[in-house]
Protein backbone atom coordinates (compact mmCIF):
# COMPACT_ATOMS: atom_id res chain seq x y z
CA UNK A 1 0.00 0.00 0.00
CA UNK A 2 1.35 3.50 -0.74
CA UNK A 3 1.95 5.85 2.07
CA UNK A 4 3.13 9.45 1.80
CA UNK A 5 3.90 10.85 -1.77
CA UNK A 6 3.36 7.29 -2.89
CA UNK A 7 6.50 5.66 -0.86
CA UNK A 8 5.59 2.13 0.55
CA UNK A 9 3.82 2.18 4.06
CA UNK A 10 6.97 0.46 5.47
CA UNK A 11 9.95 3.02 4.57
CA UNK A 12 9.95 4.10 8.10
CA UNK A 13 10.83 0.50 9.58
CA UNK A 14 13.15 -0.29 6.69
CA UNK A 15 15.10 2.49 7.38
CA UNK A 16 15.08 1.41 10.99
CA UNK A 17 16.07 -1.88 10.52
CA UNK A 18 19.31 -0.80 8.33
CA UNK A 19 20.66 1.81 11.48
CA UNK A 20 20.19 -0.49 13.68
CA UNK A 21 22.57 -2.59 11.97
CA UNK A 22 25.39 -0.29 13.95
CA UNK A 23 26.65 -0.80 16.89
CA UNK A 24 29.07 -2.72 18.65
CA UNK A 25 28.76 -6.71 18.16
CA UNK A 26 30.07 -9.99 19.10
CA UNK A 27 31.84 -11.67 16.24
CA UNK A 28 30.52 -14.89 15.89
CA UNK A 29 32.10 -18.01 16.45
CA UNK A 30 34.16 -15.96 19.49
CA UNK A 31 33.09 -14.53 22.22
CA UNK A 32 36.34 -12.71 22.98
CA UNK A 33 36.25 -10.72 19.95
CA UNK A 34 33.95 -7.73 19.41
CA UNK A 35 33.88 -5.42 16.65
CA UNK A 36 31.74 -1.72 15.85
CA UNK A 37 29.84 -0.92 12.82
CA UNK A 38 29.12 2.43 11.86
CA UNK A 39 26.86 3.32 9.60
CA UNK A 40 26.69 6.88 7.90
CA UNK A 41 23.78 7.26 5.90
CA UNK A 42 24.07 9.90 2.27
CA UNK A 43 20.18 11.43 1.55
CA UNK A 44 19.86 13.38 -1.31
CA UNK A 45 16.59 14.63 -1.90
CA UNK A 46 14.95 16.13 -4.63
CA UNK A 47 15.94 19.85 -4.80
CA UNK A 48 17.36 19.55 -1.60
CA UNK A 49 14.23 19.07 0.24
CA UNK A 50 14.67 17.46 3.63
CA UNK A 51 11.02 17.76 4.38
CA UNK A 52 10.56 14.37 2.07
CA UNK A 53 9.34 10.97 3.24
CA UNK A 54 12.81 10.00 3.22
CA UNK A 55 14.87 12.56 4.64
CA UNK A 56 12.59 12.87 7.79
CA UNK A 57 12.29 9.51 8.47
CA UNK A 58 15.91 9.39 8.44
CA UNK A 59 16.23 12.75 10.32
CA UNK A 60 13.79 10.60 12.85
CA UNK A 61 15.98 7.49 13.40
CA UNK A 62 19.61 9.15 13.23
CA UNK A 63 20.97 11.18 16.32
CA UNK A 64 23.78 13.28 13.99
CA UNK A 65 22.17 14.71 11.12
CA UNK A 66 24.90 17.05 8.66
CA UNK A 67 22.66 19.15 6.51
CA UNK A 68 25.12 19.87 3.22
CA UNK A 69 23.94 23.18 1.64
CA UNK A 70 24.43 23.83 -1.67
CA UNK A 71 24.78 27.93 -1.30
CA UNK A 72 27.68 27.26 0.87
CA UNK A 73 29.16 25.33 -1.63
CA UNK A 74 28.55 28.27 -4.22
CA UNK A 75 29.61 30.59 -1.67
CA UNK A 76 33.51 28.00 -1.77
CA UNK A 77 32.46 27.52 2.61
CA UNK A 78 33.76 24.02 2.98
CA UNK A 79 32.94 21.70 4.15
CA UNK A 80 29.24 23.06 3.08
CA UNK A 81 27.50 21.72 6.60
CA UNK A 82 24.77 24.25 7.71
CA UNK A 83 25.28 24.92 11.15
CA UNK A 84 21.82 25.91 11.36
CA UNK A 85 19.77 23.06 10.24
CA UNK A 86 22.84 20.15 11.88
CA UNK A 87 22.53 18.84 14.86
CA UNK A 88 23.99 16.31 17.02
CA UNK A 89 21.98 14.56 19.75
CA UNK A 90 25.26 13.33 21.63
CA UNK A 91 26.12 16.65 23.14
CA UNK A 92 24.70 15.93 26.64
CA UNK A 93 26.45 12.57 26.75
CA UNK A 94 30.17 14.03 25.92
CA UNK A 95 29.37 17.16 27.99
CA UNK A 96 31.00 15.39 31.05
CA UNK A 97 33.92 14.51 29.02
CA UNK A 98 34.60 18.06 27.44
CA UNK A 99 33.95 19.23 31.29
CA UNK A 100 36.48 17.16 32.43
CA UNK A 101 39.36 18.08 29.52
CA UNK A 102 38.20 21.82 29.57
CA UNK A 103 36.09 23.03 32.22
CA UNK A 104 32.71 24.72 31.48
CA UNK A 105 33.79 27.31 28.82
CA UNK A 106 33.69 24.45 26.15
CA UNK A 107 29.97 24.01 26.26
CA UNK A 108 28.84 27.94 27.43
CA UNK A 109 31.58 29.27 24.32
CA UNK A 110 29.85 26.03 22.09
CA UNK A 111 26.36 27.58 22.90
CA UNK A 112 27.66 31.35 22.43
CA UNK A 113 28.69 30.82 19.17
CA UNK A 114 25.08 29.35 17.76
CA UNK A 115 23.47 32.03 19.17
CA UNK A 116 25.85 34.36 17.56
CA UNK A 117 25.28 32.68 14.13
CA UNK A 118 21.86 32.45 14.67
CA UNK A 119 21.47 36.16 15.58
CA UNK A 120 23.20 36.66 12.20
CA UNK A 121 20.77 34.34 10.03
CA UNK A 122 18.06 36.90 11.70
CA UNK A 123 20.18 40.05 11.43
CA UNK A 124 20.38 39.20 7.76
CA UNK A 125 16.81 39.93 6.62
CA UNK A 126 17.57 43.44 7.61
CA UNK A 127 20.52 43.53 5.47
CA UNK A 128 19.21 42.29 2.31
CA UNK A 129 16.02 45.02 3.32
CA UNK A 130 17.90 48.24 4.47
CA UNK A 131 21.45 47.46 4.12
CA UNK A 132 23.93 47.05 7.01
CA UNK A 133 24.43 50.65 7.62
CA UNK A 134 21.03 50.54 9.31
CA UNK A 135 22.44 48.30 12.20
CA UNK A 136 23.39 48.87 15.64
CA UNK A 137 27.10 49.14 16.25
CA UNK A 138 26.35 46.13 18.86
CA UNK A 139 24.53 44.15 15.98
CA UNK A 140 27.44 44.99 13.23
CA UNK A 141 29.48 43.65 15.67
CA UNK A 142 27.35 40.34 16.05
CA UNK A 143 27.73 40.30 12.28
CA UNK A 144 31.73 40.66 12.34
CA UNK A 145 31.97 37.83 15.13
CA UNK A 146 29.63 35.80 12.98
CA UNK A 147 31.73 35.90 9.90
CA UNK A 148 34.66 35.56 12.09
CA UNK A 149 32.98 32.49 13.63
CA UNK A 150 32.35 30.95 10.03
CA UNK A 151 35.52 32.01 8.29
CA UNK A 152 38.38 31.45 11.02
CA UNK A 153 36.77 28.59 12.90
CA UNK A 154 34.30 26.49 10.20
CA UNK A 155 35.77 26.91 6.94
CA UNK A 156 38.46 24.34 6.51
CA UNK A 157 41.01 23.56 3.60
CA UNK A 158 41.67 19.74 3.33
CA UNK A 159 44.68 20.53 1.19
CA UNK A 160 46.19 22.17 3.74
CA UNK A 161 47.64 19.77 6.58
CA UNK A 162 47.07 22.58 9.93
CA UNK A 163 43.60 22.90 8.73
CA UNK A 164 42.56 19.39 7.78
CA UNK A 165 43.01 18.14 11.43
CA UNK A 166 42.96 19.98 14.21
CA UNK A 167 43.02 18.92 18.00
CA UNK A 168 40.09 19.68 20.54
CA UNK A 169 42.52 21.90 22.53
CA UNK A 170 43.31 23.81 19.35
CA UNK A 171 39.54 24.34 18.49
CA UNK A 172 38.54 24.72 21.97
CA UNK A 173 41.63 27.71 22.42
CA UNK A 174 40.31 29.40 19.04
CA UNK A 175 36.91 29.44 19.60
CA UNK A 176 37.44 30.89 22.76
CA UNK A 177 40.04 33.90 21.36
CA UNK A 178 37.15 34.88 18.70
CA UNK A 179 34.40 34.85 22.06
CA UNK A 180 36.65 36.91 23.68
CA UNK A 181 37.17 39.65 20.75
CA UNK A 182 33.63 40.00 20.96
CA UNK A 183 33.52 40.42 24.47
CA UNK A 184 36.19 42.78 24.90
CA UNK A 185 34.79 44.73 21.73
CA UNK A 186 31.50 44.91 23.74
CA UNK A 187 32.79 47.03 26.60
CA UNK A 188 34.57 48.94 23.93
CA UNK A 189 31.41 50.42 22.31
CA UNK A 190 30.32 50.81 25.53
CA UNK A 191 33.02 53.07 26.77
CA UNK A 192 33.25 55.00 22.99
CA UNK A 193 35.89 52.92 21.13
CA UNK A 194 35.11 53.47 17.42
CA UNK A 195 33.71 50.21 15.87
CA UNK A 196 35.88 50.58 12.23
CA UNK A 197 38.67 50.69 14.28
CA UNK A 198 38.02 47.78 16.48
CA UNK A 199 37.60 45.69 13.28
CA UNK A 200 41.12 46.49 11.69
CA UNK A 201 43.27 45.94 14.82
CA UNK A 202 46.31 44.20 13.86
CA UNK A 203 45.26 41.29 16.18
CA UNK A 204 41.97 40.76 14.25
CA UNK A 205 44.26 39.72 11.26
CA UNK A 206 46.23 37.49 13.22
CA UNK A 207 43.33 35.74 14.46
CA UNK A 208 41.76 34.98 11.05
CA UNK A 209 44.83 33.06 10.62
CA UNK A 210 45.74 31.58 14.16
CA UNK A 211 44.18 28.35 12.69
CA UNK A 212 47.41 27.69 10.52
CA UNK A 213 49.53 27.60 13.64
CA UNK A 214 51.62 24.95 14.67
CA UNK A 215 49.92 21.98 16.62
CA UNK A 216 53.25 22.24 19.31
CA UNK A 217 53.41 25.94 19.91
CA UNK A 218 50.01 27.08 19.05
CA UNK A 219 48.87 27.42 22.47
CA UNK A 220 52.23 30.36 22.55
CA UNK A 221 50.90 31.66 19.59
CA UNK A 222 47.50 32.10 20.83
CA UNK A 223 48.56 33.54 23.89
CA UNK A 224 50.44 36.36 22.11
CA UNK A 225 47.53 36.73 20.04
CA UNK A 226 45.45 37.35 22.76
CA UNK A 227 47.53 40.08 24.81
CA UNK A 228 48.61 41.87 21.65
CA UNK A 229 44.70 41.88 21.24
CA UNK A 230 43.94 43.12 24.62
CA UNK A 231 46.21 45.73 24.65
CA UNK A 232 45.16 46.99 20.92
CA UNK A 233 41.36 47.31 22.12
CA UNK A 234 42.69 48.92 25.24
CA UNK A 235 44.30 51.67 23.23
CA UNK A 236 41.40 52.67 21.19
CA UNK A 237 39.55 52.86 24.45
CA UNK A 238 41.42 55.21 25.48
CA UNK A 239 41.48 57.33 22.83
CA UNK A 240 37.89 57.30 22.80
CA UNK A 241 37.54 58.31 26.31
CA UNK A 242 40.05 61.31 25.30
CA UNK A 243 37.79 62.43 22.64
Amino acid sequence: MPGEEGYPAYLASRLAQFYERAGVIECVGSDSRQGSVTAIGAVSPPGGDISEPVSQATMRIVKVFWALDSSLAYARHFPAINWLTSYSLYVDTLRPWYTEQFGDSYMANREKAMHILQEESELQEIVRLVGQDALSPADRLTMETAKMIREDFLQQNAFVDEDAYSAYAKQFRLLDMILDYDSQCREALDQGADMESLFVIAAREKIGRAKMADAGTFADDYDKIAAEMKQQIAELIAGGEQE
